[in-house]
């Protein structure tokens, strides 16, 4: 069922129910309005009207008041095991934390900032802490001292919560360039437990008070933007911007946050500083689906994590995606099976291509060989890959960068639907997602409900809605000044939109490459596609004002490792292959095949193995897994100048 739209609706049109009265899903499309003969804008309605009064801090105490025997969240335990934690046992430590922050004397409006990495604690001070008024303030624990007091000193913070010790340590040099801090806490010393005892004589009532006195415009957090160049921004996000979002995306996601046939639970392992992992959360509270917090990406971390808590759905990136089926088909190869691998790879994508044409219209569907060779190679492949997550994921929600549509479709054929999204910290996380009923592959979706993206002229990417921030924080100008243009943001991302409606991002408007010949390169769609070769790590374009595009490329220790093994050679650094004849024309060919993607102009002539990998300590890496472009060519200027030494090939 589609929704017809004659005029171009305001974000602000009345709601669009997501399921008809029997309550199954309905298939609301986008209004697109062309110009030129292309599709310059998308709009679909909100799914749930706007909240009008309360905050973010309700939640927990309506969870507790209508189901408080409801299981909303997991906690780790320290022998590795999980806890169940009821809505009213949360509810009940939200408020002893909230009266504690305010018995250390804390009032409404003060900043207060978390430094961790994802665990329990952080969505317990979330809430608690807007429970008791205050706004919160995300700090990457990967941040440098310089980076941290900035943001402390730019947000005004009067209180910090680190992790650890040695991070409180860190910073104790600069507290008296921060005047406003006055409190600093450390999780890992029982600050938080004793936050709780601290407050034992507050007024329950106190805490009620406050709560009454936010609304959906009261200011929630400010977020800095991790940025790829340039000083970090504070986001001011607010209750009302979190609702629109998340409110929207429950009922557009209901595979993930309204499964009916098995209790819906997510792991998060993305780091909470960042706005797509507390969206996340908040959404799962929002819908009582059970949530754990993984505070480590090392494999062997996570997946203990994932086999005791067997989540059914996740948050994720695309390297951790691509790095699952990388390492799955190299364990196939040392095993001797690569060829069934490779074949039950095919087949899925095959699947996922089929399922993808049926729901889309343009196609039957899964023929039924193609469907007995997918249940052939389920036992083989597929049930394997699904193990390593826990064994119950059936969903993933994937953002951050495009994801491609090969790996998209082998996920969907292997049993995990992907809903890809693109969204930034302005946007309170998406503001496209993949609708269920219809995926296009290869695209980050449809607007969110409640959302309109425009393109405009040069190909920029414009968002407006309800879940846009309120501004940029700016104490210099006595707190939020204005992010948008007559109700539009610019997002600094080039994209187009098709006849229906599906977004693609092409690349950044500041990261187009233009070469001496005049021809503008978008590096993303080459960069992304050799990103998931096994022996390549990270890969960054250059050419800008060159005669011709040319590639920095970085290895991947554990893909290079398994290559050398699977050659009968000894594993060594990957540094020490630097001009190895085999590793250069394994890796020529996979640029020769990225470059059948473009024309020739913008076809990559050259590229160099680098001695290191880009890192987020070596400043290479952004928290979220950007390149920062800058640094990366300051640091490696040499090695750029030398694939312009001679005419490339």
């Amino acid at each position: 069922m589609s929704t017809p739209y004659p005029n171009a609706p305001a974000s602000s049109a009345a709601p669009v129910s997501a399921v008809d009265y029997d309550g199954r899903p309905v298939l609301v499309e986008p209004w697109v309005q062309r110009l030129d003969g292309s599709v310059r804008e998308a709009h679909v309605p909100p799914f749930v009207p706007p909240v009008t009064h309360g905050s973010l801090a309700d939640l927990p105490f309506e969870n507790a008041e209508s189901a408080p025997g409801a299981v909303v969240l997991g906690r780790r335990q320290p022998d590795g095991r999980w806890a169940d934690v009821t809505a009213a046992d949360f509810a009940g430590q939200v408020l002893a934390a909230a009266k504690g922050l305010i018995a250390e004397g804390l009032v409404p409006g003060d900043r207060i900032a978390v430094m961790a990495r994802t665990r329990y604690e952080w969505t317990l001070l979330d809430f608690a802490a807007w429970a008791a008024g205050l706004v919160t303030v995300p700090v990457y624990p990967t941040s440098s001292v310089f980076q941290t007091r900035w943001i402390l000193h730019d947000s005004g913070a009067r209180a910090l919560v680190t992790e650890t010790a040695a991070e409180a340590a860190a910073i104790g040099p600069e507290l008296p360039h921060l005047p406003d801090l006055r409190h600093l806490w450390v999780m890992d010393k029982e600050h938080v437990t004793r936050l709780a005892e601290a407050g034992a004589q507050v007024p329950d009532g106190e805490v009620a008070v406050r709560r009454g006195m936010l609304g959906p415009d009261t200011l929630a957090t400010l977020i800095y933007t991790s940025g790829t160049t340039g000083r970090p921004k504070g986001c001011a996000l607010s209750h009302g911007n979190f609702f629109a979002e998340v409110d929207n995306a429950i009922e557009l996601l209901y595979p993930v946050f309204k499964a009916q046939d098995e209790d819906p639970s997510v792991l998060l392992f993305l780091p909470m500083s960042h706005v797509f992992g507390r969206m996340v959360a908040i959404a799962c509270v929002r819908a009582r689906v059970r949530l754990g917090h993984a505070p480590s990406l090392a494999a062997e971390d996570l997946l203990p994590d994932l086999a005791v808590f067997r989540p059914t759905a996740l948050l994720t990136i695309p390297y951790m995606l691509e790095k699952i089926y990388n390492s799955a088909r190299a364990k196939a190869e040392s095993g001797g099976r690569v060829a069934v691998f490779d074949r039950a790879a095919t087949v899925a994508v095959r699947y996922g291509e089929a399922l993808e044409a049926r729901q889309t219209g343009t196609g039957g569907g899964p023929s039924r060989s193609l469907k007995t060779a997918r249940t052939f190679y389920d036992p083989l492949v597929y049930r394997k890959i699904r193990a390593a997550m826990g064994g119950r994921v059936r969903y993933a929600i994937c953002g951050g960068s495009p994801l491609g549509r090969r790996l998209a479709a082998f996920y969907a054929g292997a049993g995990i639907e992907i809903f890809e999204g693109y969204g930034l910290t302005e946007t309170t996380a998406a503001t496209t997602v993949t609708p269920p009923l219809k995926p296009r592959l290869g695209t980050v979706g449809w607007p969110l409900p409640g959302t309109r993206v425009r393109i405009a002229a040069d190909g920029e990417i414009l968002v407006a809605g309800d879940h846009v921030l309120r501004g940029y924080w700016d104490p210099q100008a006595g707190g939020v000044v204005p992010a948008t243009r007559d109700g539009w943001l610019a997002t600094g991302d080039i994209g187009e939109l098709d006849d229906e409606g599906y977004l693609t991002i092409t690349g950044r408007k500041k990261e187009l490459l233009i070469t001496a010949g005049g021809k503008s390169v978008a590096p993303a769609p080459l960069e992304n596609w050799l990103r998931q070769h096994p022996l390549i790590s990270q890969v960054m374009l250059v050419g800008d004002g060159r005669p011709y595009v040319s590639a920095l490329i970085t290895l991947d220790p554990d893909g290079v490792t398994h290559w050398r093994l699977m050659l009968g050679k000894h594993p060594v650094p990957p540094e020490l292959l630097l001009g190895d004849p085999e590793l250069e024309a394994i890796l020529q060919r996979a640029v020769d095949e990225a470059n059948k993607l473009v024309s020739r102009p913008e076809s990559i002539r050259r590229f160099v193995v680098l001695p290191t990998d880009f890192t987020e300590t070596a400043g290479h890496l952004t928290p979220s897994m950007k390149l920062r472009r800058d640094q990366i060519m300051r640091d490696f200027a040499s090695e750029v100048e030398e694939l312009y030494a001679v005419r490339g090939r």
